[in-house]
Protein backbone atom coordinates (compact mmCIF):
# COMPACT_ATOMS: atom_id res chain seq x y z
CA UNK A 1 0.00 0.00 0.00
CA UNK A 2 1.24 3.26 -0.94
CA UNK A 3 2.31 6.00 2.00
CA UNK A 4 -0.32 8.53 2.67
CA UNK A 5 2.29 11.00 3.55
CA UNK A 6 3.37 12.16 0.30
CA UNK A 7 -0.07 12.83 -1.11
CA UNK A 8 -0.58 15.00 2.09
CA UNK A 9 2.64 17.46 1.78
CA UNK A 10 2.01 18.01 -2.08
CA UNK A 11 -1.35 18.86 -0.61
CA UNK A 12 0.03 21.22 1.78
CA UNK A 13 2.28 22.71 -0.54
CA UNK A 14 -0.40 23.70 -2.67
CA UNK A 15 -2.10 25.37 -0.25
CA UNK A 16 0.71 27.07 0.76
CA UNK A 17 1.48 28.48 -3.10
CA UNK A 18 -2.67 29.09 -2.38
CA UNK A 19 -1.39 31.32 0.65
CA UNK A 20 1.37 32.91 -1.45
CA UNK A 21 -0.42 34.40 -4.10
CA UNK A 22 -3.80 35.35 -2.46
CA UNK A 23 -4.01 38.56 -3.68
CA UNK A 24 -4.84 38.70 -7.55
CA UNK A 25 -2.23 39.61 -10.25
CA UNK A 26 -4.13 42.67 -11.36
CA UNK A 27 -4.21 43.89 -7.66
CA UNK A 28 -0.39 43.44 -7.57
CA UNK A 29 0.43 45.43 -10.44
CA UNK A 30 -2.00 48.13 -9.36
CA UNK A 31 0.15 48.03 -5.80
CA UNK A 32 3.16 47.75 -8.34
CA UNK A 33 2.11 50.84 -10.16
CA UNK A 34 1.40 53.33 -7.17
CA UNK A 35 5.23 52.84 -6.22
CA UNK A 36 4.01 50.35 -3.65
CA UNK A 37 5.44 47.15 -2.85
CA UNK A 38 3.69 43.81 -1.82
CA UNK A 39 2.86 42.99 2.02
CA UNK A 40 5.35 40.24 1.55
CA UNK A 41 8.11 41.99 -0.43
CA UNK A 42 7.92 44.75 2.77
CA UNK A 43 8.54 41.79 4.99
CA UNK A 44 11.15 40.03 3.14
CA UNK A 45 12.90 43.22 2.69
CA UNK A 46 12.44 44.84 6.16
CA UNK A 47 14.09 41.58 7.84
CA UNK A 48 17.17 39.73 7.90
CA UNK A 49 17.63 37.71 4.25
CA UNK A 50 15.80 34.18 5.26
CA UNK A 51 15.06 34.84 8.53
CA UNK A 52 10.78 35.21 8.51
CA UNK A 53 9.10 32.49 9.84
CA UNK A 54 5.11 32.63 9.13
CA UNK A 55 2.14 32.03 11.25
CA UNK A 56 -1.22 31.58 10.29
CA UNK A 57 -0.74 31.28 6.73
CA UNK A 58 -3.55 29.08 6.34
CA UNK A 59 -6.37 31.52 7.77
CA UNK A 60 -9.74 32.32 6.47
CA UNK A 61 -12.44 34.21 7.46
CA UNK A 62 -15.34 32.31 8.03
CA UNK A 63 -17.95 35.55 7.95
CA UNK A 64 -21.03 33.31 6.25
CA UNK A 65 -23.74 35.12 5.10
CA UNK A 66 -22.58 38.62 4.78
CA UNK A 67 -22.00 38.29 0.53
CA UNK A 68 -18.44 36.75 1.07
CA UNK A 69 -18.68 33.05 0.71
CA UNK A 70 -17.51 33.15 -2.65
CA UNK A 71 -14.30 34.62 -1.70
CA UNK A 72 -12.25 33.09 1.28
CA UNK A 73 -8.70 33.56 0.36
CA UNK A 74 -5.66 32.05 2.35
CA UNK A 75 -3.83 35.13 5.32
CA UNK A 76 -7.29 36.75 5.07
CA UNK A 77 -5.48 40.05 3.75
CA UNK A 78 -2.60 40.63 6.72
CA UNK A 79 0.77 38.64 6.98
CA UNK A 80 2.07 37.57 10.71
CA UNK A 81 5.23 36.01 12.30
CA UNK A 82 8.64 36.39 13.18
CA UNK A 83 12.23 36.99 11.93
CA UNK A 84 14.98 39.50 12.44
CA UNK A 85 16.38 42.69 12.06
CA UNK A 86 20.29 42.96 12.41
CA UNK A 87 20.28 39.27 13.87
CA UNK A 88 17.89 40.62 17.02
CA UNK A 89 13.76 39.09 17.02
CA UNK A 90 11.05 41.02 16.42
CA UNK A 91 7.53 40.11 15.33
CA UNK A 92 5.97 41.55 12.15
CA UNK A 93 2.42 41.60 10.82
CA UNK A 94 1.68 43.34 7.17
CA UNK A 95 -1.52 44.36 5.84
CA UNK A 96 -2.12 43.05 2.12
CA UNK A 97 -3.98 45.96 0.19
CA UNK A 98 -4.60 42.87 -2.56
CA UNK A 99 -6.59 41.22 -0.81
CA UNK A 100 -9.78 42.84 0.67
CA UNK A 101 -7.94 46.32 0.15
CA UNK A 102 -6.54 45.17 3.37
CA UNK A 103 -9.77 45.72 5.64
CA UNK A 104 -10.16 44.04 8.82
CA UNK A 105 -12.15 41.28 9.77
CA UNK A 106 -12.46 38.91 12.55
CA UNK A 107 -10.15 36.60 11.72
CA UNK A 108 -7.78 39.31 10.09
CA UNK A 109 -7.16 40.58 14.03
CA UNK A 110 -7.44 37.46 15.40
CA UNK A 111 -4.09 36.79 13.79
CA UNK A 112 -2.99 40.33 14.90
CA UNK A 113 -4.14 39.71 18.78
CA UNK A 114 -1.75 36.77 18.80
CA UNK A 115 1.18 37.84 17.13
CA UNK A 116 1.04 41.13 19.61
CA UNK A 117 0.89 38.73 22.42
CA UNK A 118 4.18 36.80 21.35
CA UNK A 119 5.95 40.01 21.26
CA UNK A 120 5.11 40.59 24.71
CA UNK A 121 5.47 37.45 26.15
CA UNK A 122 8.80 37.28 24.52
CA UNK A 123 9.85 40.74 25.04
CA UNK A 124 10.70 41.75 21.14
CA UNK A 125 9.49 44.92 19.34
CA UNK A 126 6.16 44.38 17.54
CA UNK A 127 5.96 46.19 14.04
CA UNK A 128 3.21 47.18 12.66
CA UNK A 129 3.28 47.42 8.29
CA UNK A 130 0.12 49.55 8.08
CA UNK A 131 -1.48 49.19 4.36
CA UNK A 132 -5.15 48.51 4.74
CA UNK A 133 -8.76 50.46 3.91
CA UNK A 134 -10.31 50.08 7.74
CA UNK A 135 -13.03 47.75 8.92
CA UNK A 136 -14.80 45.53 7.01
CA UNK A 137 -17.54 46.54 6.44
CA UNK A 138 -19.41 43.12 5.50
CA UNK A 139 -17.91 42.26 9.03
CA UNK A 140 -19.92 44.82 10.99
CA UNK A 141 -19.68 45.03 14.62
CA UNK A 142 -17.31 42.32 14.86
CA UNK A 143 -14.50 44.21 12.95
CA UNK A 144 -15.20 47.71 15.49
CA UNK A 145 -14.82 45.02 18.40
CA UNK A 146 -11.68 43.58 16.94
CA UNK A 147 -9.94 46.48 16.47
CA UNK A 148 -10.64 47.31 20.26
CA UNK A 149 -8.92 43.89 20.97
CA UNK A 150 -5.94 45.83 19.15
CA UNK A 151 -6.07 49.19 20.86
CA UNK A 152 -5.69 47.31 24.40
CA UNK A 153 -2.81 45.02 23.42
CA UNK A 154 -1.31 48.22 22.08
CA UNK A 155 -1.63 50.21 25.52
CA UNK A 156 -0.50 46.31 27.51
CA UNK A 157 2.74 46.54 25.25
CA UNK A 158 3.55 50.27 26.07
CA UNK A 159 6.47 51.21 27.82
CA UNK A 160 7.07 47.31 27.90
CA UNK A 161 8.43 46.44 24.32
CA UNK A 162 8.85 49.15 21.37
CA UNK A 163 5.98 49.48 19.20
CA UNK A 164 6.37 50.48 15.88
CA UNK A 165 3.77 51.39 13.02
CA UNK A 166 4.72 52.11 9.45
CA UNK A 167 2.02 53.86 7.52
CA UNK A 168 2.47 52.28 3.79
CA UNK A 169 -0.81 52.83 2.39
CA UNK A 170 -4.34 54.37 3.62
CA UNK A 171 -4.84 53.95 7.47
CA UNK A 172 -8.41 55.79 8.19
CA UNK A 173 -11.11 55.96 10.26
CA UNK A 174 -10.58 53.27 13.88
CA UNK A 175 -7.30 52.40 12.57
CA UNK A 176 -5.45 54.96 12.97
CA UNK A 177 -5.44 55.16 16.72
CA UNK A 178 -3.72 51.78 17.33
CA UNK A 179 -0.48 53.75 15.32
CA UNK A 180 -1.45 56.80 17.84
CA UNK A 181 -0.57 54.59 20.42
CA UNK A 182 2.43 52.92 19.40
CA UNK A 183 6.04 54.74 20.01
CA UNK A 184 6.91 55.64 16.58
CA UNK A 185 4.67 56.14 13.48
CA UNK A 186 6.86 56.19 9.87
CA UNK A 187 5.10 57.41 7.29
CA UNK A 188 6.20 57.38 3.44
CA UNK A 189 5.69 60.47 0.92
CA UNK A 190 2.95 60.46 -1.11
CA UNK A 191 1.87 56.93 -0.88
CA UNK A 192 0.65 57.01 2.96
CA UNK A 193 -2.43 59.02 4.51
CA UNK A 194 -3.82 58.94 8.11
CA UNK A 195 -7.01 60.78 9.14
CA UNK A 196 -10.26 60.06 10.99
CA UNK A 197 -12.77 60.72 8.39
CA UNK A 198 -11.54 60.72 4.66
CA UNK A 199 -12.46 63.81 2.22
CA UNK A 200 -15.60 63.11 1.12
CA UNK A 201 -17.47 62.73 4.24
CA UNK A 202 -15.37 65.64 5.34
CA UNK A 203 -16.99 67.89 2.56
CA UNK A 204 -20.19 66.74 3.32
CA UNK A 205 -19.97 67.46 7.19
CA UNK A 206 -18.27 70.52 6.87
CA UNK A 207 -18.46 72.22 3.51
CA UNK A 208 -14.59 71.92 3.60
CA UNK A 209 -12.80 71.16 0.06
CA UNK A 210 -9.83 69.44 1.17
CA UNK A 211 -7.46 66.57 -1.09
CA UNK A 212 -5.92 63.41 0.35
CA UNK A 213 -2.42 64.64 0.51
CA UNK A 214 -3.75 68.03 2.43
CA UNK A 215 -5.89 66.11 4.40
CA UNK A 216 -3.47 63.18 6.03
CA UNK A 217 -0.19 62.86 3.97
CA UNK A 218 3.09 62.32 5.35
CA UNK A 219 4.16 65.91 5.13
CA UNK A 220 0.66 67.09 6.83
CA UNK A 221 1.46 64.68 9.84
CA UNK A 222 5.11 65.28 9.66
CA UNK A 223 4.59 69.16 9.89
CA UNK A 224 1.03 70.05 11.37
CA UNK A 225 0.00 67.56 13.63
CA UNK A 226 2.95 65.87 14.79
CA UNK A 227 1.68 62.48 14.24
CA UNK A 228 4.63 61.03 12.05
CA UNK A 229 7.63 60.79 13.97
CA UNK A 230 9.58 60.03 10.49
CA UNK A 231 8.71 60.81 7.05
CA UNK A 232 11.01 58.68 4.35
CA UNK A 233 10.71 59.34 0.53
CA UNK A 234 9.74 55.81 -0.50
CA UNK A 235 8.63 52.36 1.01
CA UNK A 236 13.04 51.07 0.94
CA UNK A 237 14.09 54.11 2.51
CA UNK A 238 11.15 53.88 5.13
CA UNK A 239 12.08 50.61 5.77
CA UNK A 240 15.90 51.16 6.00
CA UNK A 241 15.13 53.92 8.67
CA UNK A 242 13.17 51.19 11.02
CA UNK A 243 16.12 49.08 10.76
CA UNK A 244 18.24 51.81 11.97
CA UNK A 245 15.85 52.89 14.15
CA UNK A 246 15.54 49.88 15.62
CA UNK A 247 19.12 49.62 16.42
CA UNK A 248 19.29 52.38 19.50
CA UNK A 249 16.14 50.47 21.18
CA UNK A 250 16.75 47.72 23.51
CA UNK A 251 13.96 45.27 22.95
CA UNK A 252 12.43 45.49 25.74
CA UNK A 253 12.32 47.66 29.02
CA UNK A 254 14.56 45.03 31.09
CA UNK A 255 16.85 45.18 28.99
CA UNK A 256 19.84 48.09 27.49
CA UNK A 257 19.81 49.58 24.58
CA UNK A 258 22.38 47.95 21.88
CA UNK A 259 25.76 48.71 23.04
CA UNK A 260 28.74 49.45 20.38
CA UNK A 261 32.20 49.84 20.66
CA UNK A 262 33.02 53.12 19.99
CA UNK A 263 35.74 54.18 17.38
CA UNK A 264 35.20 58.05 18.62
CA UNK A 265 37.26 58.74 21.42
CA UNK A 266 35.32 60.06 24.45
CA UNK A 267 38.33 62.34 25.73
CA UNK A 268 37.92 63.83 22.05
CA UNK A 269 37.72 67.69 22.58
CA UNK A 270 35.24 69.90 21.08
CA UNK A 271 36.71 73.11 20.57
CA UNK A 272 34.66 74.33 18.37
CA UNK A 273 32.10 74.41 20.27
CA UNK A 274 33.84 77.89 21.72
CA UNK A 275 33.54 79.61 18.63
CA UNK A 276 29.60 78.66 18.46
CA UNK A 277 28.16 80.67 20.58
CA UNK A 278 26.91 84.67 18.88
CA UNK A 279 28.63 87.59 20.41
CA UNK A 280 24.96 88.76 21.07
CA UNK A 281 22.66 86.49 23.35
CA UNK A 282 19.94 87.91 20.83
CA UNK A 283 21.07 86.60 18.01
CA UNK A 284 20.53 82.25 17.01
CA UNK A 285 22.70 79.89 16.76
CA UNK A 286 22.25 76.11 15.35
CA UNK A 287 21.88 74.06 18.30
CA UNK A 288 21.95 70.83 16.20
CA UNK A 289 25.81 71.89 15.44
CA UNK A 290 26.60 71.23 19.28
CA UNK A 291 24.74 68.25 19.42
CA UNK A 292 26.21 67.01 16.24
CA UNK A 293 30.03 67.96 17.63
CA UNK A 294 29.29 66.39 21.04
CA UNK A 295 28.02 62.82 20.40
CA UNK A 296 30.06 59.81 18.30
CA UNK A 297 30.67 60.35 14.70
CA UNK A 298 28.45 63.19 14.62
CA UNK A 299 25.07 60.68 14.57
CA UNK A 300 22.32 62.03 15.34
CA UNK A 301 18.45 60.35 14.67
CA UNK A 302 16.18 63.48 15.28
CA UNK A 303 12.49 62.58 15.82
CA UNK A 304 9.95 64.83 14.62
CA UNK A 305 12.64 67.16 12.53
CA UNK A 306 9.74 68.84 10.86
CA UNK A 307 7.38 69.41 13.95
CA UNK A 308 7.81 72.03 16.80
CA UNK A 309 11.45 72.80 15.59
CA UNK A 310 11.86 75.20 18.79
CA UNK A 311 13.22 71.89 20.44
CA UNK A 312 15.00 69.31 18.69
CA UNK A 313 14.83 65.55 20.15
CA UNK A 314 16.20 62.07 18.95
CA UNK A 315 18.53 59.35 19.76
CA UNK A 316 22.77 59.42 19.79
CA UNK A 317 25.53 57.55 21.22
CA UNK A 318 28.15 58.50 23.65
CA UNK A 319 30.89 56.55 24.22
CA UNK A 320 29.09 53.56 21.98
CA UNK A 321 26.33 54.19 24.41
CA UNK A 322 22.41 55.11 23.34
CA UNK A 323 21.27 58.53 25.19
CA UNK A 324 18.15 60.47 24.29
CA UNK A 325 18.63 64.43 23.61
CA UNK A 326 16.27 67.35 24.18
CA UNK A 327 17.78 70.63 23.23
CA UNK A 328 15.98 73.99 22.48
CA UNK A 329 16.88 75.47 19.03
CA UNK A 330 17.49 78.86 19.10
CA UNK A 331 17.22 79.27 15.57
CA UNK A 332 13.51 78.78 15.62
CA UNK A 333 11.29 81.02 17.26
CA UNK A 334 14.47 81.68 19.52
CA UNK A 335 14.39 78.19 21.34
CA UNK A 336 10.94 79.20 23.19
CA UNK A 337 8.60 76.40 24.34
CA UNK A 338 5.05 76.37 22.93
CA UNK A 339 2.50 73.83 23.25
CA UNK A 340 3.93 71.66 20.01
CA UNK A 341 7.39 71.80 21.44
CA UNK A 342 6.47 70.81 25.01
CA UNK A 343 4.05 68.03 23.76
CA UNK A 344 7.18 66.67 21.79
CA UNK A 345 9.57 66.72 24.31
CA UNK A 346 7.20 64.96 27.05
CA UNK A 347 6.41 62.11 24.36
CA UNK A 348 10.09 61.53 23.36
CA UNK A 349 11.51 61.95 27.54
CA UNK A 350 8.64 59.42 28.34
CA UNK A 351 9.78 56.98 25.72
CA UNK A 352 13.15 57.51 26.55
CA UNK A 353 12.69 56.71 30.31
CA UNK A 354 10.43 53.85 29.75
CA UNK A 355 13.27 51.88 27.74
CA UNK A 356 16.17 53.00 29.84
CA UNK A 357 17.59 56.00 27.48
CA UNK A 358 20.06 58.31 29.69
CA UNK A 359 18.86 61.94 29.14
CA UNK A 360 21.27 64.81 27.87
CA UNK A 361 19.18 67.93 28.11
CA UNK A 362 20.78 71.22 26.49
CA UNK A 363 19.13 74.51 27.22
CA UNK A 364 18.55 77.73 25.85
CA UNK A 365 15.17 78.73 26.13
CA UNK A 366 13.64 82.49 26.57
CA UNK A 367 10.91 81.25 28.28
CA UNK A 368 7.25 79.60 27.04
CA UNK A 369 5.22 81.35 23.63
CA UNK A 370 3.07 84.36 25.09
CA UNK A 371 -0.09 85.26 23.81
CA UNK A 372 -3.75 84.18 23.63
CA UNK A 373 -4.02 81.88 21.30
CA UNK A 374 -1.09 79.91 23.15
CA UNK A 375 -3.34 80.12 26.82
CA UNK A 376 -6.42 79.32 25.30
CA UNK A 377 -4.60 76.16 23.95
CA UNK A 378 -3.81 75.17 27.12
CA UNK A 379 0.29 76.07 27.30
CA UNK A 380 0.25 75.94 30.87
CA UNK A 381 -1.71 71.97 30.62
CA UNK A 382 0.97 71.03 28.05
CA UNK A 383 4.05 72.76 29.61
CA UNK A 384 3.27 70.68 32.14
CA UNK A 385 3.14 67.67 30.78
CA UNK A 386 7.33 67.78 29.70
CA UNK A 387 7.68 68.80 33.58
CA UNK A 388 5.58 65.98 34.67
CA UNK A 389 7.93 63.92 31.97
CA UNK A 390 11.45 64.94 33.29
CA UNK A 391 10.07 64.74 37.06
CA UNK A 392 9.03 61.31 36.62
CA UNK A 393 12.19 59.53 34.43
CA UNK A 394 14.59 57.84 36.33
CA UNK A 395 16.76 57.30 33.85
CA UNK A 396 20.31 59.08 34.28
CA UNK A 397 19.76 63.00 33.81
CA UNK A 398 22.10 65.34 32.81
CA UNK A 399 21.87 69.28 31.98
CA UNK A 400 23.74 71.28 30.11
CA UNK A 401 22.90 75.44 29.92
CA UNK A 402 24.57 76.61 27.05
CA UNK A 403 23.05 80.19 27.20
CA UNK A 404 19.82 81.33 28.33
CA UNK A 405 17.99 79.70 31.22
CA UNK A 406 15.05 82.00 31.98
CA UNK A 407 12.10 81.24 34.51
CA UNK A 408 9.78 78.34 34.23
CA UNK A 409 10.58 77.70 30.98
CA UNK A 410 14.94 77.01 32.83
CA UNK A 411 12.91 74.82 35.65
CA UNK A 412 10.55 73.04 33.02
CA UNK A 413 14.10 71.73 31.40
CA UNK A 414 15.55 68.93 33.47
CA UNK A 415 16.75 71.52 35.99
CA UNK A 416 18.70 70.41 39.50
CA UNK A 417 15.42 70.99 41.21
CA UNK A 418 12.87 68.54 39.36
CA UNK A 419 15.99 66.04 39.57
CA UNK A 420 18.42 66.39 37.38
CA UNK A 421 21.10 63.99 38.46
CA UNK A 422 24.38 66.44 37.12
CA UNK A 423 23.55 69.85 35.96
CA UNK A 424 26.49 71.58 33.87
CA UNK A 425 26.17 75.03 32.34
CA UNK A 426 28.81 77.18 30.11
CA UNK A 427 30.73 80.14 30.68
CA UNK A 428 28.00 81.99 28.32
CA UNK A 429 25.12 80.49 30.17
CA UNK A 430 22.78 83.24 32.04
CA UNK A 431 20.31 81.83 34.28
CA UNK A 432 17.58 84.17 35.48
CA UNK A 433 14.43 85.15 36.27
CA UNK A 434 13.71 86.59 32.95
CA UNK A 435 15.73 88.37 30.04
CA UNK A 436 17.73 91.60 31.39
CA UNK A 437 15.11 94.21 28.90
CA UNK A 438 11.86 92.66 30.62
CA UNK A 439 13.62 92.33 34.14
CA UNK A 440 14.79 96.01 34.17
CA UNK A 441 11.18 97.52 33.22
CA UNK A 442 9.37 95.98 36.42
CA UNK A 443 12.49 96.42 39.32
CA UNK A 444 13.44 100.12 37.86
CA UNK A 445 9.62 101.35 36.49
CA UNK A 446 9.63 104.26 38.68
CA UNK A 447 13.28 105.30 37.96
CA UNK A 448 13.01 105.36 34.60
CA UNK A 449 9.71 107.05 34.21
CA UNK A 450 11.70 110.11 36.15
CA UNK A 451 15.07 109.26 34.03
CA UNK A 452 16.12 113.09 31.93
CA UNK A 453 16.70 110.41 29.41
CA UNK A 454 15.01 106.91 29.96
CA UNK A 455 16.41 104.88 27.02
CA UNK A 456 20.21 105.93 27.57
CA UNK A 457 19.16 105.02 31.42
CA UNK A 458 17.49 101.79 30.10
CA UNK A 459 20.39 100.93 28.17
CA UNK A 460 22.74 101.26 31.11
CA UNK A 461 20.76 99.30 33.84
CA UNK A 462 19.95 96.43 31.11
CA UNK A 463 23.97 96.11 30.86
CA UNK A 464 24.60 96.37 34.67
CA UNK A 465 21.63 93.75 35.33
CA UNK A 466 23.37 91.24 32.06
CA UNK A 467 26.60 91.84 33.88
CA UNK A 468 25.12 90.60 37.72
CA UNK A 469 22.45 88.28 37.13
CA UNK A 470 22.98 86.98 33.01
CA UNK A 471 25.72 84.65 34.04
CA UNK A 472 26.19 81.07 35.55
CA UNK A 473 27.85 81.84 38.73
CA UNK A 474 25.36 82.53 41.56
CA UNK A 475 23.71 79.54 40.27
CA UNK A 476 27.09 77.83 40.75
CA UNK A 477 27.74 79.27 44.46
CA UNK A 478 23.91 77.90 45.33
CA UNK A 479 25.21 74.54 43.95
CA UNK A 480 21.86 74.90 41.32
CA UNK A 481 24.63 74.33 38.76
CA UNK A 482 27.12 71.38 39.56
CA UNK A 483 29.68 72.77 37.30
CA UNK A 484 30.67 75.51 34.76
CA UNK A 485 33.01 73.81 31.89
CA UNK A 486 34.76 75.02 29.29
CA UNK A 487 32.35 74.26 25.66
CA UNK A 488 35.39 72.53 24.62
CA UNK A 489 35.33 69.81 27.35
CA UNK A 490 31.64 69.31 26.68
CA UNK A 491 31.78 65.58 25.01
CA UNK A 492 34.55 64.66 27.79
CA UNK A 493 32.54 65.93 30.57
CA UNK A 494 29.17 64.34 29.77
CA UNK A 495 30.90 61.07 28.25
CA UNK A 496 32.73 60.69 32.64
CA UNK A 497 29.29 61.77 33.87
CA UNK A 498 26.94 59.24 32.14
CA UNK A 499 29.89 56.53 32.61
CA UNK A 500 29.28 57.53 36.38
CA UNK A 501 25.66 57.49 36.51
CA UNK A 502 25.13 54.11 34.50
CA UNK A 503 24.78 52.75 38.67
CA UNK A 504 21.92 55.07 39.09
CA UNK A 505 18.78 53.00 41.24
CA UNK A 506 15.99 55.06 41.62
CA UNK A 507 12.68 53.14 43.74
CA UNK A 508 9.47 54.61 43.03
CA UNK A 509 6.51 54.39 45.33
CA UNK A 510 3.90 51.97 44.82
CA UNK A 511 0.98 53.51 43.43
CA UNK A 512 -1.31 52.43 40.21
CA UNK A 513 -0.06 55.29 38.38
CA UNK A 514 0.41 58.73 38.10
CA UNK A 515 -2.08 61.11 36.49
CA UNK A 516 -0.47 63.00 33.96
CA UNK A 517 -2.16 66.27 32.93
CA UNK A 518 -3.15 65.35 30.06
Amino acid sequence: MEHPMPGKVETLKARKEEALHAGSPKAIQRQHDKGKMTARERVEYLLDEGSFQELDMLARHRAHGVGLDHARPYTDGVITGFGTVDGRQVCVFSQDFTVFGGALGEVFAEKIHKIMDLALSLGVPMIGLNDGAGARIQEGVVSLHSYGGIFHRNVASSGVIPQISVIMGPCAGGAVYSPAMTDLVFMVESTSHMFITGPDVVKAVTGEEVTLEELGGAMTHATKSGVATFVSPDEKACLDDVRYVLSFLPSNNLEEPPYFEPVDSPERLTPELVEVMPPSSNLPYDMKKVIHAVVDDGDYVEFHSHWAQSITCGLARLDGHVIGIVGNQPFVLAGVLDISASEKASRFVRMCDAFNIPLVTFVDVPGFMPGTDQEYGGIIRHGAKLLYAYCEATVPRIQVVTRKAYGGAYVVMNSKSIGADLAYAWPSAELAVMGPEGAVEIVYRRELKEAADPVLRRADLVDEYRERHANPYLAAERGIIDDIIDPADTRKVLAGALKVLRTKREELPRRKHGNVPL
